[in-house]
């Protein structure tokens, strides 16, 4: 198969997307299995709060970290091994987690191998950017990036399947996980004409992380998707804290939080198809910083606060798919995966500082003003910087690689 040279995606394409959505879903949910049943597990284990934030943070944070690898050997086997290969792979810690729900220690044990369904997010960018023609890419990976609304679903079901049997959740997943597994190895399918790296793996990632893009889009998807995982953990409790929320009702309204991310992302993507995507991550960004400083004078009123909170989800899920927008325009082909997992990984881990500084200022001060404030300036700052800077940001070469760093994969 040629390069492409028009705008058009071929049912190829259309197939690779959908099925890289599927397996994206499953894994994150996969990914999400412990957290929904922290407090379940808490009546058998009698864990400490600090006890049950490690327990959750473990497959988060690998997950998060594996990606800078699985991009990488994505971009030298493929996602047709990879997706097939991970999506297997993951059901061993699935199943394992049913003998290991007595044992704090072998939960941790097996919630780090958990983690592996994280990294799924490096395997499908890759795969989606080289079916699509650029002027279709934003779009389409944000329809991947709605994959993430596997963590909502797991928040959702995983506790209701558990009541109605301890191990359901985890023998239903598990078969989900083997289906899709088959599927993907029939479905998935990598582009003949790919360039393919041959250099070794670290040599690659140091590569990507010398490039100058890699580190800014780093910080912004910290921004965007980080902004995102921060309030998917911090939300529920800042509202039960400040405006006095039963756990059910804050719990409904975090659900809501992410629903809306979910469904604006590819929005921010199929935007950046249309206008330049650093414009689009720039007044999206821009947003957030407005309504972070309405927050942070505390609506009195819940429902001015749901507006606000709602149209800051709005924001990070847009600038969430402008950024990989912006990654497809600006990374070299050949090393989109290996770019992608590291931008990925800081946007997981870039979740995880938030919430701690909205605690500290809590209890410090006694109030969430601060933490907002924050907030509004890192947006900002990305406002600023996207517009400024990464409206300049040369496109991608076209061209592959030397002869000496890639080889073209010969058609099936």
């Amino acid at each position: 198969m040629s390069a492409m040279s028009d705008d058009r995606a071929g049912p190829a394409a259309w197939r690779n997307l959908v099925t890289a959505t599927v397996g994206f879903t499953l894994t994150f949910w996969a990914w999400n299995l412990v957290a929904p049943l922290a407090g379940d597990l808490d009546e058998r284990l009698h864990m400490t709060s600090f006890a049950q934030s490690v327990l959750v943070a473990v497959p988060v944070l690998v997950g998060s970290l594996g990606r800078v690898p699985m991009g990488a050997l994505t971009d030298r086997y493929g996602a047709r091994l990879m997706f097939p290969l991970v999506s297997a792979l993951t059901i061993v810690p699935v199943l394992l987690l049913i003998p290991a729900r007595s044992n704090y220690p072998a939960l941790i044990l097996v919630g780090f191998v958990l983690g592996l369904g994280g990294t799924t997010f490096a395997i499908g960018v890759p795969l989606v950017n080289a079916w699509f023609p650029p002027a279709r890419r934003g779009a389409a990976l944000g329809v991947f990036g709605m994959g993430m609304g596997g963590v909502a679903l797991s928040g959702y079901f995983t506790p209701r399947m558990y009541r109605h049997g301890e191990t359901l959740p985890f023998l239903a997943l598990a078969l989900a996980l083997a289906v899709y597994a088959v599927l993907a190895a029939l479905l998935v399918t990598d582009r003949p004409d790919r360039p393919v790296p041959t250099a070794p793996l670290t040599k690659r990632l140091a590569e990507a992380g010398r490039l100058r893009v890699t580190w800014e889009l780093s910080a912004l998807y910290a921004i965007g998707f980080g902004g995102i995982v921060a309030f998917g953990v911090y939300l529920p409790t800042y509202l039960k804290t400040w405006y006095e929320l039963s756990p059910t009702d804050a719990g409904t309204r975090a659900a809501g939080f992410a629903l809306v991310t979910v469904v604006f992302r590819p929005f921010g993507g199929w935007l950046s198809d249309r206008i330049h995507p650093a414009l689009v991550t720039a007044w999206a960004l821009g947003l957030v910083a407005l309504l972070a400083v309405v927050q942070a004078f505390d609506p009195a009123l819940m429902p001015t606060a749901t507006i606000c909170l709602l149209a800051m989800a709005a924001g990070l899920g847009t600038a969430s798919g402008s950024v990989f927008a912006l990654v497809a325009r600006v990374t070299p082909q050949a090393q989109v995966g290996s770019v992608t997992g590291i931008v990925g990984a800081t946007g997981g881990l870039g979740g995880f500082v938030p919430p701690l500084v909205m605690g500290a200022v809590y209890s410090a001060h006694g109030s969430y003003s601060i933490g907002f404030m924050l907030l509004s300036d890192l947006a900002l700052a990305g406002c600023v910087y996207a517009y400024g800077r990464m409206r300049t940001a040369g496109a991608a070469p076209a061209e592959p690689r030397p002869a000496a760093e890639a080889r073209k994969v010969p058609a099936d």
